[in-house]
């Protein structure tokens, strides 16, 4: 998948999508409670009336950032679902877009992953709640249905097909890893499906 094919937010010219570009940038570098409303409007250039019109506060900005992130990961997923027949394959599928996505658009990787949403969204559950983390653990599941993958508990096994490309997107977030990480993929991937495989 080209990283173009995955970005979230293009050149906007739209209030709405300047200041979630604008507050994904400022939440990612500098945290939630650490950026004021006043900071959005200075670098997104949009008026303090225009934002409050259509988000009302820093919270529904927040709040609105993180559906839109989680519902552009939801139809990647639901892509991958109709392209792709088998767990392995949509689960390797799945590891390739949260590379690639990490890649082209590293601060969506961080508010996704990094943030503690539950702080500032307490209403919302955790991320790994949210419809598209659930798709990633029912890509396994089925295959457990169809024998494709070996019967232990769907919570171990997810992490099992997950939890390694997982940790290697924060070691590129933190720096750690100065190689992109599609060159990782498939020895990421090898060590994943053989944890699983039957």
């Amino acid at each position: 998948m080209a990283p173009d094919d995955v970005k979230f937010f293009p050149p906007a010219s739209d209030t709405r999508g300047k200041v979630l570009a604008t507050a994904l940038q400022l939440f990612t570098r500098q945290g939630y409670f650490n950026t004021s409303v006043s900071q959005i409007v200075r670098v997104s250039g949009c008026s303090t009336g225009s934002i409050y019109h259509h988000f009302g506060d820093k919270e529904g900005i927040a709040n609105a950032l993180f559906e839109a992130l989680v519902a552009r990961i939801d139809a990647l997923f639901d892509d991958i679902e109709r392209r792709h027949s088998g767990a392995a394959k949509r689960c390797r599928a799945v590891i390739e877009l949260l590379f690639t996505l990490t890649e082209a658009e590293p601060e969506v990787m961080e508010f996704v992953l990094y943030a503690r949403h539950r702080e500032f969204l307490p209403e919302r559950g955790p991320i790994c709640s949210a419809r598209p983390f659930r798709k990633m653990r029912d890509f396994v599941a089925r295959g457990m249905e169809t024998g494709e993958v070996r019967a232990v508990d769907p919570v171990v096994a997810a992490a099992s097909v997950y939890g390694g490309a997982l940790r290697m997107i924060h070691l590129r977030l933190d720096g750690v890893l100065e190689r992109p990480l599609g060159e990782f993929l498939d020895e990421v991937w090898a060590c994943a499906w053989r944890s699983v495989a039957p």
